[in-house]
């Protein structure tokens, strides 16, 4: 069995911080993911996405992510259901994410680069636990490129070729 789904879209709100009453973050936000095709009037549609985030990285994409910011989103579908005040059963379908990507940086003029990756796929553990710092550092905004165009000293020896 495979539950896997990777998700490209602007949040249309900013995400909501909250904590269980045993003290663990969970965050809640929608993405607005474009479908492929246009509609019968010739506009484009779009899907809206309920993901939630759990522990590190629900408080990582609070301080991070804001409305209209373009994130990829990588976790699972969780189909859930409960039973509302009126005896009827709901059924909630939402995207559990263990990896969220903040694909462009602050929209507020803010010069400070905030792209980066978090989650508990690729290192950075939701948990808190981790070799790996659970914000980008300051390090990781050089440009490796900057110097394009200049010779690069190196020497026979450190080619692998």
């Amino acid at each position: 069995m495979l539950n896997r789904v990777i998700l490209i879209g602007r949040l249309t709100r900013d995400p909501e911080l909250r904590y269980t009453p045993a003290g663990v973050a969970v965050t809640q936000f929608t993405i607005a993911v474009d479908r492929p095709f246009s509609g019968s009037n010739g506009e484009r549609e779009a899907d809206f996405i309920p993901v939630v985030t759990w522990r590190q990285l629900a408080e990582t994409c609070a301080n991070y992510l804001r409305k209209g910011r373009l994130t990829a989103v990588e976790g699972r579908i969780q189909v859930r259901n409960y039973e509302n005040n009126e005896g009827k059963r709901v059924y909630v379908t939402e995207v559990i994410a263990d990896n969220v990507r903040f694909l462009e940086s602050n929209r507020d003029g803010n010069q400070q680069r905030e792209e980066g990756s978090y989650g508990s796929g690729d290192g950075y553990n939701a948990g808190g636990s981790s070799n790996r710092p659970a914000q980008p550092s300051r390090s990781s905004n050089v440009d490796p490129f900057k110097d394009d165009g200049r010779p690069i000293d190196i020497s026979e020896d450190d080619l692998p070729f």
